[in-house]
């Protein structure tokens, strides 16, 4: 596709004349278009399958024709007045209808990215490097040539000289394979030098006409043509593809869209501000690429491919001929040239080998930060880049317009521009027909070209496969009920393709499996391999709705950043959205009182969804690539080890789905419900356009259906089902704490509850801290720890929906006794310790149930051997129907009994026969005797918990201690029963 955009330039800027005596007709121009088209179809048709550049035949065929009107008496009629037609057009015209569409698509259809990795040796070769170029030509033009031009003049053809055009080149090593980092660079270098030429020339321009710039002044100029640019096109970019989110499957005004903002950018730069048009629909371009690229889904996306395709085919047929024509008229039309100056050929040469030096001084002169940057760069890719330094239709453009100029300045003579217009084409000639031609021979010679040897086995083992799959097609089609069997080996003879097999089938990984040792290149290439089939099964996911835009581009991103390490690193494209997964560090800013509740929560539950739907995408795509390639390569070591790091970057997304599945269970609700309405009503489709198909139903019946469908697609992507939170006072109602309270108590203390979100690693109290207030969680999962409360036996620390935390420390006013962090997303309500000892002051009847409700949560913290491993509404109800509280005074000896466990949750004691060792609460009371099996079933040899005591009996020390006793039954399992 680039080839077209800097050839555009190629065309005259003289002033329209008279052609012919006014015999030719406006008409002619279109004969001129025809004739370009079809000889563009049969070059490229002969070309096929050959490594000449389809642009070179183009040029020589524009050389031809331009040869044969301008330099034989001949002429070539009509045709020739077509020619000269197009040949006298204004170029600023030309470069206005084509270079806007060429130059977005270009950017475009860059991989984001390849573009961020390589961006730094872009912008070195196409801003230092020109400079750098610019001078070492200027300076040798000086030297060398006999022109006497000053050093201003000697700049600028030397700047006119160092964009380069390297697009032939390009649409080489893609054809050829070559690395997708090199073409990377050439393509990007190529499209920043169509600005950095102008910007360039401009400069030097005006100082050859007599104005003078400071440095100060160069400097603001370049930022301003630059900078202004590269923003123009952002804010255009992000203008448009908002409104191509509110186009609903409209392929025609999405395709329009993006040449309509081209073609207004481009204006709007060049002529409206005065910043680069060129460097802004570039920058339009890439920023299509980077948030774009998902908008266009399916049909619509195949539709923008071929339209492109067909745009920059068409550009390229009539820019090159153009070109040609142009080279050639400058050459025969100047006779001046070879009268007063005899050795202008001999000097076009050593110009040519100038221009090579200069580019070799440019790629060594950078070559250090080529090779740090982006991807790096070694020499034999460093030889490529240099002999890929085409001169194109940028310079030969502005030298026509310093041609249309001359004259009218000292420096700028009539022959000085006739002289820049044949160094200019020649140079362009020269590079294009040499360098490109041969790019190759050197690809080939430094084995750029060559398939790395886990390629060639793969491509061995696929032909084979092939051939199966040819003979299990014509098993199934080679009986017919009408025609009867048709002939295998006439039908092996027709697929040539796969004439040249040898020898059996060799599975591509068993040599290397033979060796007992991995080979590198092996896991590099499958791993890439199922990398693309994650990413293909993602475009599948966009098309069927089970992703968004925005989720998409997530997701690609991380396959292409896990490309980039296949070689030495694990599969790791979970690295890159585990970010996108997790709560970001500015959600604990948002838990801050400056902002509402409501806005928290649904911040917060959209980031949960967001997150279901990249690991439930993640899982999707990671499974059907395995199978695939499971399918494809069958089993073998190495493919076996990437499917096994493909399992093992799922566990992350699996787990966080568990986790939202226990504590948001509503998100994952929703999540599905949207993907199965958009599978169903894209399901309509597809029958009712098969209906048609089998002429079942007419178009404008099916078309009726259609748009209702549709309708309710639109309605769906504009108003997609929402996670709903229950209201506040339902939510605070279900909750077994305030559930429990008669109906004025319960009004009362939900008017004082305030809603809380917490995301995971939030803290809601802290050990030793004084308690302020209780936390009632709702959904998610709350995990504790201590300094104090040393117990090995918790395995699974955490409180979940139903928990009543920090009551008992509010009722016994002491600091809070452990650590209470959010191990989840976490949706809590929060009652100050005031309304709860106003609530038991005015309703004492309430403190029986307010301990008992303390007590659950000391059993899970102190006693987890037995209590962890209930359900915490079992628990519940245990404490309420089969225990029992005791208050004791002083002296009062207390017991417990068998099959019991007691918690003294105020005061202190002393074990009986114990000198000077003091009990205090909360603490758990073992039985002194009796069936105690169940108190060291989960011990695992470790010892005791701190909290927890065994002795035949206890002393009372002070009065108002209050124990709770349970008792409990071992038979296999633990049972509970009342005291």
């Amino acid at each position: 596709m680039e080839e077209v955009k800097e050839y555009l330039y190629v065309l005259p800027s003289r002033m329209l004349e008279e052609i012919s005596s006014g015999e030719s007709e406006p008409v002619d121009a279109v004969i001129f278009v025809g004739i370009s088209l079809v000889l563009g179809i049969a070059s490229r048709h002969l070309l096929r399958g050959t490594r000449v550049p389809y642009t070179v035949a183009l040029l020589i065929i524009g050389l031809g024709l331009g040869s044969l009107e301008y330099g034989t008496s001949h002429k070539l009629g009509r045709i020739g007045d077509g020619i000269r037609l197009w040949n006298n057009i204004d170029p600023d015209l030309l470069l206005a209808v084509f270079l806007p569409a060429l130059l977005f698509e270009s950017a475009f259809s860059m991989e984001v990215h390849q573009i961020k990795r390589c961006m730094a040796q872009m912008v070195l070769l196409a801003g230092p490097g020109v400079i750098i170029s610019t001078f070492c030509l200027g300076f040798a033009l000086k030297i060398t040539f006999p022109y006497e031009w000053n050093w201003k003049t000697s700049l600028l053809l030397g700047g006119l000289l160092s964009a380069t055009d390297p697009v032939a080149v390009v649409a080489l090593l893609k054809e050829l394979g070559a690395s997708k980092k090199l073409s990377t660079i050439i393509e990007g270098e190529s499209l920043m030098n169509d600005g950095t030429a102008i910007v360039v020339y401009q400069l030097f321009f005006k100082m050859v006409n007599g104005e003078s710039f400071s440095w100060d002044a160069i400097v603001g100029f370049l930022a301003k043509v630059a900078l202004g640019a590269v923003g123009l096109g952002i804010a255009f970019g992000i203008a448009s593809v908002l409104w191509l989110g509110f186009i609903f499957n409209d392929t025609v005004v999405e395709i329009t869209l993006t040449v309509a903002v081209s073609y207004v950018v481009y204006f709007t730069g060049q002529e409206g501000i005065e910043v680069s048009g060129v460097l802004a629909v570039m920058t339009l371009g890439m920023f299509y690429a980077a948030f774009a690229k998902t908008a266009f889904k399916g049909d619509g996306q195949q539709s923008l491919h071929h339209f492109w395709e067909m745009v920059a085919y068409i550009a390229n047929t009539l820019i090159f001929i153009l070109s040609g024509v142009v080279i050639a008229e400058g050459i025969l039309g100047n006779d001046k040239i070879f009268q007063n100056n005899g050795n202008s050929w001999g000097y076009l040469i050593l110009l040519y080998i100038f221009v090579q030096v200069s580019r070799c001084i440019v790629v060594g002169v950078l070559y250090p930060f080529l090779r740090y940057f982006g991807y790096g760069l070694d020499l034999k890719e460093a030889a490529i880049l240099i002999w890929s330094g085409l001169r194109g239709a940028v310079a030969l453009s502005l030298s026509l317009s310093v041609k249309r100029s001359s004259g009218g300045s000292f420096n700028l003579s009539s022959e000085t521009g006739s002289l820049f217009i044949f160094f200019t084409g020649g140079i362009v000639f020269l590079t294009l027909i040499v360098n490109g031609s041969t790019t190759q021979f050197i690809l080939h010679f430094l084995g750029l070209d060559k398939l790395s040897a886990a390629k060639k086995r793969i491509l061995d083992y696929t032909k084979y496969e092939m051939l199966n799959k040819a003979f299990e097609a014509f098993e199934d089609l080679v009986d017919d009920e009408e025609l009867g069997p048709a002939d295998w080996p006439t039908v092996k003879r027709y697929i040539t393709s796969l004439h040249d097999l040898e020898g059996d089938r060799v599975h591509p990984h068993t040599e290397s499996e033979a060796d007992n040792d991995l080979d590198p290149s092996n896991l590099k290439d499958i791993r890439i391999r199922l990398l693309n089939g994650i990413q293909a099964a993602y475009w599948e996911m966009l098309d069927e709705g089970r992703i968004a835009q925005s989720t998409a581009n997530l997701l690609m991103q991380s396959v292409d950043e896990a490309i980039d390490t296949a070689s030495h690193e694990p599969l790791c494209d979970w690295k890159g959205l585990k970010s996108n997964v997790q709560f970001p560090n500015y959600y604990k800013f948002l838990q801050t009182s400056m902002f509402p509740q409501k806005l928290i929560t649904f911040f917060t539950v959209e980031r949960l969804e967001n997150g279901c739907c990249i690991c439930a995408a993640f899982l999707r795509a990671h499974r059907i690539a395995r199978r695939q390639l499971h399918e494809f390569i069958g089993d073998s070591v190495v493919a076996s080890t990437v499917i096994a790091e493909s399992e093992a970057e799922g566990e992350e997304a699996r787990k966080f789905l568990e986790d939202v599945r226990i504590t948001f269970p509503q998100v994952l609700r929703v999540v599905k419900t949207r993907q199965v309405t958009y599978s169903v009503l894209n399901h309509l489709i597809d029958y009712l356009h098969n209906l048609e198909k089998a002429g079942l139903l007419e178009e404008k019946e099916m078309l009726h259906l259609h748009d209702a469908v549709q309708t309710d697609l639109k309605r769906l992507l504009r108003n997609p089902p929402l996670v709903k939170i229950p209201k506040i006072n339902d939510i605070i109602s279900a909750h077994p704490f305030l559930g429990a309270f008669p109906s004025s108590v319960r009004e009362s203390l939900e008017c004082s509850t305030k809603e809380k979100m917490k995301t995971r690693g939030m803290t809601l109290y802290k050990e030793g801290s004084k308690p302020n207030g209780i936390w009632l969680i709702s959904n998610g999962v709350v995990k504790w720890k201590s300094k104090s409360i040393r117990n090995k036996h918790s395995m699974h620390p955490t409180f979940t929906h139903g928990s009543t935390l920090g009551l008992y420390e509010v009722l016994v006013g002491k600091p809070y006794i452990c650590d209470m962090v959010s191990d989840s997303v976490v949706l809590c309500f929060f009652i100050e310790s005031d309304r709860i000892l106003s609530m038991l002051r005015s309703d004492p009847a309430l403190e029986d149930f307010l301990w008992q409700e303390s007590a659950i949560v000391l059993a899970k913290l102190l006693f987890p051997q037995i209590f962890e491993k209930i359900a915490l509404h079992d628990l519940r109800a245990l404490v309420a129907e089969r225990s029992s509280m005791k208050t004791y005074i002083t002296g009062e000896t207390i017991e417990v009994s068998h099959q019991s466990v007691g918690f003294m949750l105020e005061g202190f004691i002393k074990p009986s026969h114990a000198e000077g060792e003091l009990i205090k609460s909360p603490a758990v009371l073992l039985p002194s005797q009796g069936n105690q099996s169940f108190l060291h079933a989960d011990k695992s040899g470790s010892t005791t918990a701190s909290f927890s005591h065994q002795r035949s009996g206890y002393l009372l020390e002070t009065r108002g201690s209050i124990i709770y006793q349970v008792e409990t039954r071992a038979r296999g399992k633990t049972t509970y029963t009342k005291s």
